[in-house]
């Protein structure tokens, strides 16, 4: 059987440098996922264990996947940027990972991921580029005031604790109304899913079996 493969890479971004981790699956991918961080000014990292948990599990379902540091975070080049620099970012990094797999997998769709800041970030980014498929973990998109799901998207799960003390579960289903967006809500659970990880993941893993099938 195939091993795991990870790279640990630089990609050229706007600003500068940016520090990547890449890691195709065993088996043939479903898709190229992007995972983007929290706010880049409150300690967000892509070492973040929620951040974690999505790469492990995008990995699980079988996708090429990927997650960065924003610009002037570990050894990423530039400085924050407000919002609208890591949303370039975020398109430096998925337009390299998709040349460099061209040749072998030239139309594998596209899965956008992240938590909090990254998912609202995620959402600026999907408005551009129409991903097939979006994962947002309590996605500040009030703060942020971001877009809502492209109509081109075949399928969205979001997921929010119902005890989100930073992003609050008003703000998300505020947003989500126009379009009656679904929002997965696990109850009992903080922003940063402390002791839900397991449940966090799970929920990933069921929720998108059946979408790629």
């Amino acid at each position: 059987m195939k091993s795991l493969i990870t790279q640990k890479i630089f990609i050229d971004g706007l600003a500068g440098k940016l520090e990547t981790i890449l890691t195709e699956p065993a088996s043939t991918p479903r898709g190229i996922a992007v995972i983007a961080h929290p706010h880049p000014l409150y300690g967000g990292t892509m070492d973040n264990k929620v951040v974690y948990t999505l790469f492990n599990s995008l990995l699980e379902l079988g996708f090429i996947t990927v997650k960065f540091n924003f610009r002037g975070i570990g050894k990423s080049e530039g400085t924050y940027d407000n919002g609208i620099g890591e949303v370039e970012d975020v398109i430096s990094v998925i337009e390299t990972i998709r040349g460099q797999f061209n040749n072998q997998f030239s139309t594998l769709p596209t899965l956008l991921a992240g938590f909090s800041f990254g998912g609202a970030i995620q959402l600026r980014v999907a408005e551009r580029l129409n991903p097939e498929y979006l994962l947002l973990i309590a996605p500040s998109v009030a703060h942020l005031q971001a877009p809502a799901v492209p109509q081109h998207t075949k399928f969205a799960l979001i997921i929010h604790g119902d005890r989100d003390e930073v992003v609050l579960l008003e703000t998300v289903l505020d947003w989500a109304a126009p379009a009656s967006q679904p929002i997965v809500v696990i109850p009992g659970t903080d922003h940063f899913f402390h002791g839900k990880l397991t449940i966090l993941r799970h929920t990933i893993i069921t929720s998108f079996t059946s979408p790629l099938d």
